[in-house]
Order: structure tokens, then sequence, then C-alpha cells
């Protein structure tokens, strides 16, 4: 099986499970603040719904539409998907999950996007998942190789090195920062951790980067 078509399986399953994740959860749940700043749950299901549907020149036309401010864009898919119903969104989301329409940029951003919105999610609300190590450990080796004007974490992670267990995979050199791999992942990604998720000399040297 080609490296493209194990990515896209990897995404589909995890939307799939976010949906079963988020089926019955109440009106207030759903209201719930998210990691990402700024949106609520809801927020980031009708994002993930926007981004599922969002092809390469479709991407183009937001863009414009935005005046190539990215969060504009962002928040503008957000308002196009958001229902007045929770429940309308996430049964949105769930018509797009097996879609395989993306922005420009490579597969792996769809792993980024699939696992980060999903923790983002997932957290606030006190819900876990046992991520595929895997696939969390080829996001996470995207966003440390990625510059921030694409999205990545290349910057934040500069001269350290990212030990991520299960597993002893490690990215970069300096001071360590050891953790499960959804977490560094998340730490890369910008986003809070829970207290001692993360150990290692690295991690004041990270966390002042934020």
């Amino acid at each position: 099986m080609d490296h493209r078509t194990v990515i896209w399986q990897a995404v589909h399953e995890e939307r799939r499970t976010l949906v079963t994740d988020l089926e019955g959860i109440t009106p207030d749940q759903w209201e719930t603040p998210s990691l990402c700043r700024g949106w609520s749950v809801h927020d980031v299901v009708a994002h993930l719904t926007d981004s599922a549907r969002t092809t390469r020149l479709g991407f183009v036309r937001q863009m414009v539409r935005a005046r190539f401010d990215f969060d504009r864009a962002n928040d503008d898919g957000v308002a196009k998907r958001k229902a007045p119903d929770p429940v309308q969104t996430l049964d949105a989301f769930r018509a797009a999950m097996d879609r395989r329409d993306r922005p420009p940029g490579p597969v792996e951003t769809r792993l980024v996007e699939a696992y980060v919105h999903g923790e983002d999610i997932r957290r606030p609300l006190g819900i876990r998942r046992p991520y595929p190590v895997e696939h969390v450990t080829t996001a996470l080796e995207y966003m440390a190789g990625a510059s921030a004007g694409l999205g990545g974490g290349r910057e934040r992670v500069r001269g350290l090195r990212l030990c991520s267990h299960p597993g002893g995979r490690h990215i970069g050199d300096g001071p360590e920062v050891r953790g499960p791999a959804i977490a560094l992942l998340l730490a890369v990604s910008g986003r809070p951790t829970a207290p001692g998720e993360l150990t290692g000399d690295g991690v004041p040297i990270l966390a002042a980067r934020d």
C-alpha cells in the first residue's frame, strides 16, 4: 500500500472515531472552549468539516476572499459550516469524513489536522483517545521540519531533541523534551499540555517560545 493511501486511511479512521466520541455530548459541552484559541468545540468541528471539503482551487478562492489572511479564511470557513444546531454540524462532518479533498500542501498535514484538532476537542471534554503512535509520529516529524510560514513548528523546536515514548523515537539534537508522541505534537503545534506530561531540560525552553 502506498504512503498516501496509508495516511488517508489513518485520517478517515480518526474522523470516524471523533464522530463517535461526539455523538450524544450535551449542548453545553458543544460550547466548551477548545484548545484552539477563540474556538469552541462546535467551531473546531465546523472547521474540520470545511477543511474536509476544501479542494486546492477552493482554498485559493477562500484566500482571495479573505485578502490572503489565513486566520480570516479559517473563520470564514467556520461560519460557513457551523449550523445553528451542533448535531447538524456533526452530521455534515460525518458526511464528509471519507473524502480526500485537501488544501495545497503535503498529505501529512491531514494527519496533523486530524490529531491536533482531535485533542483540541477531546482534552477540554475529558475524552481520552489511544492514538496510533506510528501515525502521530509521522505528523510530529512533519511539524518539527516545517517552518511557521507553512503552519509548522520548526522554529519552536530548533535546538531541541524531541524524544517520544513508547518507541524511543527522537527528532533533533539539544536539550531533551520527552513525552508521549501526541503531547509532543501538541507542544510543537503551540498547544498546552498537562502538567508533567512533558519532561526534560528542554521543556522550559520550549514553553518560553509559545
